[in-house]
């Protein structure tokens, strides 16, 4: 039986990834559990998908294209309900988290957590590499609009290094409808609704000068995407 699955949501990557799958590999032949890599290409134009079959030839790997860009949560989400492991992480294409700071949330899923998401905003993180002040300054706008108008209580939503149950990932992410930016706050959003056991985990972190990874417009953008999870809360979506 599979243990771990993880999903890797790209766009237009074909020059990262053969080093990301390769980080991958090396980390994964550590361990004795089995495993599996789903890639999710969301629409590229470049060769991503082809380049990743070349790197990984064996059905260990599975290549989900998206026809057109549909964005990171409707990816993330896909490579999910595609999954077959006990265990799930997605991770951003860079690993801006290097992919061994799964082992210290595995503990945490052994101990009894439903979600363990990485966070660069708690006292123990380890920031190796800054954002710049700008994107730096947007995130924390976002932060504090999350916790005014959604969720309180963590420091760090938008990390791209978030660990599952199958279970708590299922239920979560058949609920799921926002497809861009703010689907990491719908899905905590959910979790919590659904009473799963959240733990944010400190993680180390590296800044990619060439992250893929998109900020909304602006404050206004931030909002009304925000207040669509409220509005499908009272509409009842996130009821199952």
């Amino acid at each position: 039986m599979i243990f771990l699955s993880i999903i890797i949501p790209a766009y237009n990557e074909e020059k990262r990834i053969p080093n990301t799958l390769l980080k991958l590999l090396n980390y994964l032949s550590t361990k004795s559990y089995q495993w599996e890599i789903i890639l999710v290409d969301d629409g590229s134009t470049d060769r991503t998908s082809e380049i990743a079959r070349e790197v990984i030839k064996n059905n260990s790997l599975t290549v989900i294209k998206n026809h057109l860009n549909q964005g990171k949560g409707y990816s993330v989400k896909r490579g999910v309900l595609s999954s077959t492991g006990k265990v799930l992480l997605f991770s951003d294409a860079d690993l801006s988290t290097p992919i061994e700071e799964l082992d210290k949330m595995l503990l945490w899923i052994d101990k009894g957590y439903d979600m363990v998401i990485g966070s660069r905003a708690l006292p123990e993180s380890i920031i190796q590499v800054r954002q710049p002040s700008y994107r730096q300054l947007m995130g924390k706008t976002f932060n504090l609009l999350v916790q005014s108008l959604v969720l309180k209580g963590f420091k760090d939503t938008q990390c791209g290094f978030k660990c599952f149950t199958r279970e708590s990932a299922l239920r979560v992410f058949t609920l799921q409808r926002l497809t861009g930016f703010a689907f990491d706050v719908e899905i905590l959003y959910i979790a919590q609704k659904c009473g799963f056991k959240i733990k944010e985990q400190p993680v180390r972190w590296i800044n990619s000068p060439e992250s893929k990874v998109r900020l909304l417009k602006g404050p206004l953008s931030m909002i009304l995407e925000l207040l669509k999870i409220r509005l499908y809360d009272w509409k009842g979506y996130y009821s199952s």
